[in-house]
């Protein structure tokens, strides 16, 4: 069996069946490969997936967990490393995408940007495409169930940065997984906790519960309008699911229409809580929330905050992000 890889050093033990990395290619023996650094994929024809860890130097560490183990196999896996290089345009694309207002100019132009600390979750956004395509969860039925950003340094204008993935905890709530992925660097550490129907039941230990809503009234709360077209903007920053611009892969989900990216939402939110209290949104140094329920664009949206911090969306239909904080330095 032929496997491929992009790494100089792993070539001598993997022979490659093709050379562009990040891309899909199909060699002779009939197997699909779909390689990222530090963790190497393999689709075969039959259906069944093959994942191998690489490390730094390209060095083959071991073999991953099938697809389908159980999930507390995948605790502790170190997903990889992957360096990310960007223009003064990404994160002008992000901040329209999420509700800059032309008079927040040092948002939305080249000349004096300060970069929403948000936009760094665009960047690591591989680090759950890995795994999940590594088969630790059905990628068609996984919900992102929450995110947290801690900010270390503000992000540049344009630059690179080079980022590495791990699993921190896979959660046991019976029939479902929480797998919790960390994705750290010199200027951030984001973690997304990722809710995976079916994989539940492995004796593992269940985890936090919820966050019980604040006793207390919102010292501040405010419509917000969502755009129509905000899902097809958002988008064109990385994640590009079907879910959020086709109506058929929205149905087969169970939405009437496509949905809007959850992290689209909560930064949105974010913007508006910065608005409310007088902060800049760029000065932003912690930000959670939990997913309750989906948004749909052009949907109105309520945004609540409290004294210390804490956040809340709601639609029409009910809460939307709840236990959400947002801290500004």
């Amino acid at each position: 069996m032929t496997i491929g890889t992009t790494n100089a050093r792993a070539r001598a033990v993997l022979p490659l069946i093709g050379s562009a990395p990040g891309e899909r290619e199909r060699g002779s023996t009939g197997i699909t490969r779909v390689s990222r650094m530090g963790l190497l994929v393999l689709r075969l024809e039959n259906g069944n997936t093959m994942a191998y860890e690489i490390d730094t130097t390209g060095a083959l560490v071991s073999a991953l967990p099938r697809a389908g183990a159980p999930a507390g196999d995948w605790i502790g896996l170190t997903v990889g490393e992957r360096t990310v290089a960007w223009s003064d345009r990404d994160p002008i694309l992000f901040a329209l995408a999420v509700g800059a207002r032309p008079d927040e100019i040092d948002l939305v132009f080249e000349d004096r940007l300060r970069v929403l600390p948000g936009f760094a979750l665009t960047l690591a956004q591989w680090a759950p495409d890995v795994l999940g395509a590594a088969g630790a969860w059905d990628t068609r039925t996984a919900l992102h169930g929450a995110q947290a950003l801690t900010v270390l340094k503000p992000l540049p204008a344009s630059g690179e940065i080079t980022m590495t993935a791990r699993v921190t905890g896979v959660w046991d709530k019976g029939a479902a997984a929480v797998y919790d992925l960390a994705v750290e660097s010199e200027r951030f550490v984001a973690t997304w906790s990722l809710f995976a129907p079916g994989r539940g039941g492995f004796g593992g230990d269940r985890g936090p519960g919820r966050v019980s809503p604040p006793d207390d009234a919102p010292a501040w709360s405010t419509e917000l309008a969502t755009a129509d077209n905000a899902a097809l903007i958002y988008r064109l920053l990385g994640d590009r699911h079907h879910i959020h611009v086709d109506p058929a892969a929205a149905a087969a989900i169970d939405q009437p229409r496509p949905i809007l990216h959850g992290l689209a939402t909560l930064s949105a939110a974010t913007l508006v809580a910065a608005r409310e209290t007088g902060a800049h949104p760029a000065d932003l140094t912690q930000l959670e929330g939990r997913f309750a329920a989906p948004v749909f664009p052009g949907e109105p949206l309520t945004v609540r905050g409290w004294a210390d911090g804490g956040l809340d969306v709601v639609t029409e239909r009910g809460p939307a992000i709840t236990a959400a904080r947002a801290v500004f330095g």
